[in-house]
Order: C-alpha cells, then sequence, then structure tokens
C-alpha cells in the first residue's frame, strides 16, 4: 500500500493481513487496521496528505502530483473531509443563517445552513427550497437542539419562514439586510429603464451604459465614475430622486429602537408621494409586509455579521468552478461543510 513519499521517492508498504473464518455466521473477515485509509491500498496519513493538497490545488493538478487516477484522489478526499467532519461532532448553533444554492440548470437548489457565531456551514441538503426540504433540516438538528436556536437570519423566502416558525417558535427571525438591498436596487434600476424607454434621441445619451455607476455605493466609484453620476443626475431630476431616496434608505439599519426605525421608514414611504416611482412603491409595500423580520436589527443581541453568508455564497461559487464536470452532489456537499475548517 502507498505511503507518504520521501522527496520525490514514492514509498510502498508490504505486509500480510490476516483473514480469519468466523465460527459464528461462516463469512471470512479480514483483520482491520487503524493506520489504513477506508481505500484500502493507501495508509490515511498519506490520504490526509492527498486531502491537504486538494485544500488549495484541484483533483486534476494533485492526481498529477502524486501520479494517481482523478478519481482515486477524489475518494481519498472524501475520506479526508468526513474525517473533519467526525472530529467536530455534531452542532448546537444558536444563530443560524439560511440561503439556498443553485447547484444546477433549470433552477436546481440546495439548502445551506450555517452556524453564524462559529462561522461555519453546519448542513447541505434538500431536494429544491421548499419547505418539505427546510424540515429535512431541522429534523436532522433534533427537537432539543431546534429548542436552542435564538435567531434566524434569512431571505424574504416564504417557506424558510414558515418552517422556521413552525420548528423554532422562540427563534426570532430577521431578514438578510443585503437582499433586502438587493430588491431596493432592482427598483432603482427599474427607473432607470423607464426613463431611458421614455427619454429619445441626445437625451438617453446621460443614462446609456450607467447601469452600474448607479447601483453603486458613491465612495466605491472611481474619479471618473463619481463624474459620470455628478452629471447623470443634474441631467435627469426623477433618477437624481431615485439615487437619494436609496442612499437614505440604509439609515435604517442604524436605530436601536424598533419605534424610532419605524417612524423613518413612514417618513422615508411618505416622500414617495407624487414622486411617479412605481418600483419604489412596491419595495416600500414589501418592507410593510415583512416589517418583523426587518425590525429584528434594532435589537442588539440581534448583531451578528450577515456578510458571513454571502461570503460563503462566493466560495461555494469558486468551489463550483473548480470542480466544473463532476456530478457528485456528495462531494459537492462535503466540500461546502469543510471549506472553513481547519487542516488536519
Amino acid at each position: 500500500m502507498r505511503d507518504l513519499s520521501c522527496g520525490d521517492t514514492h514509498i510502498y508498504l508490504e505486509l500480510d493481513v490476516r483473514r480469519i473464518a468466523c465460527m459464528g455466521c461462516g463469512a471470512v473477515k479480514l483483520e482491520r487496521l487503524d493506520w489504513l485509509a477506508d481505500y484500502p491500498f493507501y495508509t490515511k496519513r498519506f490520504a490526509y496528505f492527498v486531502g491537504r493538497r486538494c485544500r488549495a490545488a484541484t483533483i486534476k493538478d494533485v492526481a498529477q502530483e502524486t501520479r494517481l487516477d482523478w478519481k482515486t484522489v477524489k475518494e481519498l478526499e472524501k475520506q479526508y473531509m468526513r474525517e473533519q467532519l467526525r472530529r467536530l461532532g455534531l452542532p448546537g448553533p444558536k444563530v443560524i443563517g439560511i440561503d439556498e444554492v443553485s447547484i444546477a440548470k433549470g433552477h436546481t437548489y440546495r439548502i445551506v445552513v450555517s452556524d453564524l457565531v462559529r462561522r461555519r456551514p453546519i448542513w447541505f441538503g434538500g431536494q429544491d427550497r421548499s419547505e418539505a426540504s427546510m424540515a429535512q433540516f431541522f429534523d436532522w438538528l433534533g427537537e432539543r437542539k431546534c429548542r436552542g436556536l435564538r435567531l434566524a437570519v434569512m431571505d424574504m423566502w416564504k417557506p424558510f419562514r414558515n418552517m422556521t416558525s413552525a420548528k423554532a417558535p422562540q427563534a426570532a427571525i430577521m431578514f438578510d439586510k443585503f437582499h433586502v438591498i438587493s430588491h431596493l436596487g432592482e427598483a432603482l434600476d427599474a427607473v432607470r429603464k423607464s426613463e431611458y424607454a421614455r427619454l429619445t434621441g441626445k437625451n438617453r445619451r446621460f443614462i446609456k451604459g450607467q447601469k452600474f455607476t448607479l447601483l453603486s455605493r458613491r465612495e466605491n466609484l472611481t474619479c471618473k465614475g463619481r463624474q459620470s453620476l455628478k452629471l447623470l443626475l443634474k441631467a435627469n431630476k426623477r433618477l437624481n430622486t431615485a439615487y437619494v431616496l436609496k442612499e437614505a434608505f440604509g439609515q435604517l439599519w442604524d436605530y436601536q429602537v424598533e419605534g424610532w426605525a419605524r417612524r423613518f421608514f413612514e417618513n422615508w414611504r411618505d416622500s414617495l408621494k407624487w414622486q411617479r416611482l412605481g418600483p419604489y412603491e412596491k419595495f416600500a409595500a414589501m418592507i410593510d409586509r415583512h416589517w418583523d423580520g426587518i425590525a429584528a436589527y434594532c435589537k442588539p443581541e440581534n448583531k451578528v455579521s450577515l456578510g458571513f453568508v454571502e461570503g460563503l455564497n462566493n466560495k461555494i461559487r469558486v468551489i463550483q468552478r473548480r470542480a466544473y464536470g463532476l456530478r457528485d452532489e456528495e462531494y459537492l456537499r462535503l466540500k461546502i461543510l469543510t471549506c472553513m475548517l481547519p487542516a488536519i
């Protein structure tokens, strides 16, 4: 069996393994050696070496380096990742983040649940993003640990909210700020498109190609981008109003008392009157319907880092690009669950 190499020399171990005929069941059983990998022709330390290399390189690169078949490398890496999860044990989260990821074309989704306190994903599964798939997570977590949840962060997808309220009624529900802001960005872009369709001739030149200039924060723009934004807002009054309202809405997340936050939102919604901004009115109605999940930001105990969920989504997309062509969902699950864990 293959062991760790010494420099550029491959090391193989040769040994005798006992085979015993069981008197009880009549089967022939093989001696179990703890230092051998599940893939029987390799030692555990060699399997863990391959697993550590796969954290920084693709399967194809590691296969060329070790002169192994890529299927063998993948199986050794899967054993390494299972050992990482085994050493951690079953999680008992207090604050969870719920999101969905697309794993194939045609709206094929899986649910990812993260522990926002320990900052690592803890569950990946389901068949879609329905209530039945969300219930699989709570069944896996267990009734006792469900009672220990105090906060669930998610987007405004109704099945996630309904199942969380049913399985963990004591947990507060908070909607992810990044998803809320993305809806406001879509409303601003809808206003930009309507203005572009309304104007004709040379008047369109101020709006054409300025989508990301409008959606970006001013401090993130380059000098040229700020000049383009200034010219655009000066040339179009409705876009100027829509942009100012978008920037002003960010103040909502700074309030620590729900009453003051609600008063600010009512004033912001009143400022939409007579502005003829239909997408903004729809956005305000959506916020009003989901106000409980927005107001949860005002409570000090709910101040958690929400950037982890978006960062995890980016990391998952990188994993999917590196694993292009693989159709092993179990491999994808292990890669996602161990992407934030330390090496062993």
